[in-house]
């Protein structure tokens, strides 16, 4: 298991996000159940991707997808929240996670851009 803060949050996140889809399920609600499943769990594997890229600029490039992933996601989240399938405690706490790892992309995204300008 990786032990790098992206990776760590994103299998965390991931997780939550399967068990979410499978609260969902329970209810009979597959169309935003698969959505938030697909783009939640993609941000995780776009980020073990760029860990392998080819180049800089793949990396960057993995990351920067991996970051709009995080972006659907809480699209589908707040979707979520207004069709009263999450309450206002559980969107906040997914949300919160969900938005740590953006921050985190952000701010691995412009390292990456600042040492690719420097070499």
């Amino acid at each position: 298991m990786r032990e790098d803060r992206l990776s760590l949050l994103s299998m965390r996140f991931a997780v939550r996000i399967i068990r979410l889809s499978q609260f969902l399920q329970a209810k009979h609600e597959y169309i935003i159940s698969r959505q938030i499943g697909r783009s939640g769990t993609s941000i995780g594997a776009n980020i073990r991707e760029a860990q392998y890229g080819q180049s800089k600029a793949d990396f960057i490039s993995k990351l920067q997808v991996a970051l709009k992933e995080a972006n659907e996601t809480d699209y589908w989240l707040e979707l979520l929240l207004q069709t009263d399938y999450l309450s206002k405690e559980q969107f906040a706490s997914l949300s919160k996670d969900c938005a740590d790892l953006r921050i985190t992309l952000i701010h691995s995204i412009n390292t990456a851009k600042r040492n690719l300008n420097t070499t």
